[in-house]
């Protein structure tokens, strides 16, 4: 099958979509699913992210809003107290100035996460709500479409890293289905609690080669790794994987959207293809603004194509977070 753009980024696309459609395969879903992509730390970014979310608690998540919460804003809606309390009674020290917890505390209230007020000079915050333990689970996937001996041996260090670090409950390896199984010699490239699925996206079926073992961190860090999953629970909540056209140009007269199969994803006019996300910039050779007369005809002022491209993508991602929410 030819992937949208011939490359690990049309791969990537579709198997978010399988994710947020079909996981966990071969079983049935207990939890609610958010799926997001090319979420990380500052050592490691995965291609693909879905984090298992209590459905009550992932409600509740809701109530702080749709968008992502930072790490200075965690640290202050999660220590939040219940009464009015100046902020540098009420927060634990963050290992950095206070001038910085300040300004959080600021954006906070400007959101409507917390209340605040000043009082004898001083300022004062309390909590609208508390912040749900929402989280059960994080499972990484690397793509990688073309899965041969070289491809795996490359990958080899950075799952190890993966398993080491027990960032995500489970790590596993996507690759598009051929016909044929996965061959030992492969296996042995791969740590062995690493999974590896096989996706046909012709058929939208998958297939389990190797079942994944859950990881668990070699040394007691708890509190850094928990914050560290939070942190990126909150992107992936706040980002999705429908974000792509953050990096491609919707405003390009030749971005459109197609189906290929369940999934929307980009389609380049001007190519006659599934365009990558690296082509799809202002330096691509046939990159041409949307006409001005394309904002004016029945197109809201503020935008025109691109612009309801973004519209829907983003119209999706909140449809989808309302059907996780209520799953019982």
């Amino acid at each position: 099958m030819q992937y949208p753009g011939d490359s690990e980024f049309g791969f990537e696309l579709l198997t978010c979509r399988w994710a947020e459609r079909a996981w966990p395969p071969d079983g049935d879903r207990e939890s609610a699913v958010l799926v997001a992509r090319q979420l990380g730390t500052k050592r490691r970014r995965w291609d693909t992210v879905i984090v298992e979310c209590d459905p009550a608690g992932l409600a509740a998540r809701r109530e702080f809003g749709d968008r992502e919460l930072d790490s200075d804003l965690l640290h202050v809606v999660r220590n939040a107290p219940a009464d009015w309390a100046w902020y540098r009674d009420a927060l634990p020290h963050p290992g950095y100035p206070w001038r910085y917890v300040r300004q959080a505390v600021h954006r906070a209230a400007s959101r409507d996460l917390i209340e605040k007020r000043r009082r004898n000079n001083r300022i004062e915050l309390r909590r609208r709500r508390s912040y749900p333990d929402w989280v059960r689970r994080i499972v990484a996937v690397e793509n990688k479409p073309d899965l041969d001996a070289s491809a795996a041996r490359a990958l080899g260090d950075q799952l190890d890293h993966d398993v080491t670090t027990a960032l995500a409950d489970e790590v596993w390896v996507a690759t598009a289905a051929t016909g044929d199984t996965v061959s030992p010699a492969l296996l042995e490239d791969l740590p062995v609690e690493v999974g590896i699925l096989s996706l046909d996206f012709e058929s939208w079926t998958e297939e389990v080669e190797w079942y994944p073992t859950t990881v668990t961190p070699e040394e007691e860090d708890g509190t850094d790794r928990e914050e560290t999953r939070l942190i990126l629970a909150e992107r992936a909540y706040g980002r999705g994987w429908r974000s792509f056209h953050d990096t491609m140009r919707p405003d390009c007269r030749h971005f459109e959207l197609r189906r290929d199969g369940p999934a929307l994803v980009p389609w380049c006019a001007a190519k006659e293809r599934r365009q990558t996300a690296a082509e799809c910039a202002g330096s691509c050779g046939d990159w041409e603004p949307e006409p001005p007369n394309w904002r004016t005809r029945g197109w809201p002022i503020e935008g025109g194509p691109g612009k309801g491209v973004e519209r829907l993508l983003a119209d999706r991602r909140e449809w989808l977070r309302d059907r996780e929410t209520a799953r019982e």
